[in-house]
């Protein structure tokens, strides 16, 4: 089965830690890292894809196979065929080598040293043209070890994606299961783009039937205002509805928004100052 921005089988490859990804997002092929082989995120979006998905943090970290598995990997895509027989035309292109898997990825004991590890793969490849990125929520920016691997990725020219669902602890509470406060969230904002190369990653979704209330959105915005006003670097905002099923207990209560709901929120957040990227369920609308 070839994959497509709807079909995100972990599986198509066989492997433990790598798997491949055709992602709206990446507008092409992306070479996923899942260090999370347990299933276990500290957050629990109610969103998230991830069945059997379990509180905790990630496992210890073979390296060795995971070394061997990239490199393995890329052999196929960069050498061989995988991508004309496994990817839609449109998407037979390599954008990314992304941390992101089924959980939380700085969570693991080994995070430094794996991104060191991928780091240095695509470096002797002379990968240039490949970003490497992590997707995170961002929760672990307070770790030293965490830091350091943020600043290898800088090293290589590589990206943060952050997750910012809500701009306030309540909401943060009812769509990422934490309540997680504001001036933690600023500071490890200011600590990423400080780092390394940074994007906001934003999901916006229906429930109940409702689309998102006027307050919510307007405490989204102010939240990224105060960013703004306090010249943190961020690069963009990558705004996205939701495009598979949610594999949590409130999948039933969440449904998409409209293109044109998606639009106006992104041309909202362009009146802040800060570029915007906006995908539908079947891709990139602006």
């Amino acid at each position: 089965m070839r994959l497509d921005t709807t079909n995100h089988d972990r599986d198509q490859a066989g492997l433990t830690y790598v798997y491949p990804v055709v992602s709206r997002r990446s507008r092409g092929l992306s070479i996923g890292v899942n260090l999370n082989t347990n299933n276990a995120c500290n957050w629990r979006c109610v969103y998230c894809q991830v069945e059997g998905l379990n509180r905790g943090a990630a496992p210890e970290l073979d390296l060795d196979l995971l070394r061997t598995e990239l490199n393995g990997f890329l052999d196929q895509v960069l050498l061989g065929d995988w991508m004309e027989v496994n990817a839609p035309p449109e998407a037979r292109r390599l954008n990314d080598v992304a941390f992101s898997g089924n959980g939380e990825a700085t969570t693991c004991p080994q995070f430094l040293e794996a991104i060191e590890l991928v780091a240095d793969i695509m470096d002797a490849r002379g990968m240039s043209d490949v970003k490497l990125v992590l997707i995170t929520n961002g929760s672990m920016l307070h770790k030293p070890k965490v830091q350091q691997g943020l600043a290898r990725m800088a090293q290589s020219g590589g990206e943060v994606w952050f997750k910012l669902d809500a701009g306030t602890e309540q909401g943060r509470l009812e769509v990422n299961s934490l309540a997680i406060p504001d001036a933690r969230v600023r500071e490890n904002l200011k600590l990423c783009s400080g780092l390394v190369s940074t994007r906001i990653q934003t999901c916006m979704f229906a429930r109940n039937g409702q689309v998102p209330s006027e307050e919510r959105v307007q405490a989204y915005l102010d939240f990224l205002g105060g960013q703004v006003v306090a010249q943190v670097p961020i690069q963009d905002v990558m705004l996205y509805g939701l495009a598979r099923p949610s594999a949590q207990e409130e999948a039933g209560e969440l449904g998409t928004l409209s293109d044109e709901w998606l639009k106006g929120m992104a041309a909202r957040i362009r009146g802040l100052g800060l570029p915007v990227t906006t995908y539908g369920a079947e891709g990139m609308l602006t």
